[in-house]
C-alpha cells in the first residue's frame, strides 16, 4: 500500500496550485485572504504582542524566536502572525495541520528542517490546532525542538494546560491572543471597503450589528462582509433586512450602542450586586437579542464559582443542570432554566473567597517552584522508595481520634500557607466554625508530640 502523502498547506490560496498553474484571479480569491497582513504592523487587534514591547516585537528585534504556542480564539491572526514571524526574522517557513497530518508527515518536516539547517536556514514549524495531535503525537516534538532542528509555532484555540504535554509546554512560551474587540473589528471592515473600492451596503445600527455577530472573530466578520459585497444591494440594509439576508439573530442595539460585552458586564456585576431583577432583564436583552444560550451559561457558571462560591455550593449545581437541561430541551424551552439558574445566582449569598483563594495559591505556586512534599505523604510503591523513608511516619486520619491527625502537609523549605478564609455568610459560615476547629486540634496535637 502506498504511503500517506505529507499534507503541507499554506494559508495563501495561490499554494494550492501546482507551480505550473496560473495563480487564481484576484476577483477570485476570498476577501478574507486578499486582507491578510502583509507586516507584523498591519496585524490588528494583537498589538500587546507584536507591538514593540511585545513578546513577539520583541522577539523580532533580536532576530531569534523561540518556540511558541499562539493560544486564542478562532479568527484572532495566528495564521498570519506565524507567516509573518518567519518572514520578519527570515526563517524558513513551514505549515501543518493536526487535523489531517499524522507522524509520517512529521517525520518528513522535520526531516526537510534538518536539511535545510545544514545549510544554514532555519525553519520555522507551524502547526494549527495543535491539541488534535495525541500525547505521543507532540512528544515526537521534543528531541527535534531540544536540537534546535525547528522553531515550533503551534496554534490552538483550545487550554494549552489541558491539551498539550507538560514537556512540550515547557519547552514552548505560551502566547494568549484576544478575541477581536469592537475597534478592531471596525477596522477590518474599513480595510474590507478600501480592497473593494466600496462602502457595505448597511445603515449605522446594521453595521455595529454585523460586528457584533462575529463575536471577536475577524475572519467570520470578513466572510459576511464579502456576501454583502456579492448580494448587488442598492440601498443600505437596517438591522431587520441584514437579519432576514444573513439568516442569523443579530443583537438590538440601542441610540448609545451597547452592545455584547457591555450587557455581559452589566449581567455579570447585577448577579454580584444581588440584584435578581436587573440581572433578569440585561438576560432578556442578550437572549431576545440573539446571544447564544451556551455562552451565557458559561458565564453564570463563572459567576456562580466566582461570586459564590461555597457560600452556597448549589450554585454550581443550579448552572450546571441548567445547561443540561437546555442541552435536553433547546430554545425557547430550555431558556427557562436559563432564568431559573440566574436568579438563583442572583438571591444567593455572595463570597469570592474561591476565587481570591486561587489567585493567592496560584501565586504562591509559581514563587515556591518545584517543593516536594513531606516524605510522610509521598507514596512508597516500590522498595526503594520505601527505604528512603517514603511514607514514613504517615497517620491515616480515619484511624485518629475526631479522623483529624493534625500533620503537616506542607512542604519541609516551606511555611503552612492560608489561602481560603472563609466569610460568615451562608455555608461559608459553617465552615469557617469547621476550620477554626480544625486548626485549634491541629495546634493542641502539634504541641503535644
Amino acid at each position: 500500500m502506498a504511503s500517506r502523502p505529507c499534507i503541507f498547506y499554506e494559508a495563501r490560496v495561490a499554494d494550492l496550485f501546482d507551480d505550473d498553474s496560473a495563480p487564481a484571479p484576484a476577483a477570485n480569491v476570498p476577501l478574507a485572504e486578499r486582507l491578510r497582513p502583509a507586516s507584523l504592523g498591519e496585524v490588528i487587534g494583537q498589538e500587546h504582542l507584536t507591538g514593540p514591547d511585545g513578546a513577539i516585537g520583541r522577539m523580532v528585534a533580536a532576530g531569534r524566536l523561540s518556540s511558541l504556542i499562539l493560544w486564542g480564539p478562532p479568527g484572532t491572526g495566528k495564521t498570519s502572525i506565524a507567516r509573518l514571524l518567519a518572514d520578519a526574522v527570515g526563517y524558513r517557513f513551514t505549515a501543518i495541520s493536526a487535523v489531517f497530518s499524522g507522524v509520517a508527515d512529521l517525520k518528513k518536516a522535520f526531516a526537510e528542517a534538518e536539511l535545510q539547517a545544514r545549510t544554514g536556514q532555519r525553519t520555522l514549524l507551524f502547526v494549527d490546532e495543535i491539541h488534535r495531535f495525541n500525547r505521543s503525537q507532540q512528544d515526537g516534538f521534543l528531541p527535534f525542538v531540544e536540537a534546535g532542528a525547528v522553531t515550533l509555532v503551534g496554534a490552538t484555540t483550545e487550554n494549552p494546560s489541558f491539551e498539550l504535554n507538560a514537556a512540550l509546554l515547557s519547552r514552548c512560551q505560551v502566547l494568549v491572543l484576544h478575541r477581536l474587540d469592537e475597534a478592531a473589528l471596525e477596522a477590518l471592515l474599513e480595510r474590507a471597503e478600501a480592497v473593494e473600492g466600496r462602502a457595505l451596503p448597511l445603515d449605522a445600527d446594521a453595521r455595529a450589528a454585523l460586528i457584533a455577530s462575529a463575536d471577536g472573530d475577524g475572519r467570520f466578520l470578513l466572510n459576511q462582509a464579502e456576501m454583502l459585497f456579492a448580494a448587488g444591494l442598492n440601498s443600505a440594509l437596517d438591522t431587520a433586512a441584514l437579519r432576514d439576508l444573513i439568516q442569523r439573530r443579530l443583537p438590538v442595539y440601542d441610540k448609545d450602542r451597547e452592545g455584547h460585552y457591555g450587557l455581559i458586564s452589566a449581567l455579570h456585576k447585577s448577579i454580584r450586586g444581588s440584584d435578581p431583577d436587573a440581572a433578569l432583564y440585561y438576560l432578556a436583552r442578550m437572549l431576545t437579542a440573539g446571544e447564544e444560550p451556551l455562552y451565557l451559561l458559561r458565564r453564570l457558571t463563572r459567576a456562580a464559582v466566582e461570586d459564590i462560591g461555597l457560600a452556597d455550593p448549589q450554585a454550581l449545581v443550579q448552572c450546571m443542570a441548567a445547561k443540561d437541561t437546555y442541552d435536553f430541551l433547546g430554545s425557547p424551552e430550555g431558556e427557562l432554566a436559563i432564568v431559573q439558574a440566574c436568579l438563583y445566582l442572583a438571591t444567593a449569598p455572595k463570597s469570592n473567597a474561591v476565587y481570591t483563594a486561587q489567585k493567592d495559591a496560584w501565586r504562591s505556586a509559581k514563587e515556591h517552584g518545584s517543593l516536594s512534599p513531606p516524605k510522610h505523604i509521598l507514596g512508597a510503591p516500590t522498595r526503594l522508595m520505601k527505604n528512603l523513608g517514603y511514607g514514613a511516619g504517615y497517620a491515616y486520619d480515619h484511624d485518629q481520634a475526631d479522623s483529624f491527625s493534625g500533620q503537616d502537609y506542607w512542604p519541609e523549605e516551606m511555611n503552612p500557607q492560608t489561602f481560603y478564609r472563609p466569610t460568615d455568610r451562608g455555608f461559608e459560615k459553617r465552615l469557617a466554625e469547621r476550620l477554626a476547629w480544625w486548626n485549634e486540634r491541629r495546634q493542641q496535637l502539634q504541641e503535644g508530640s
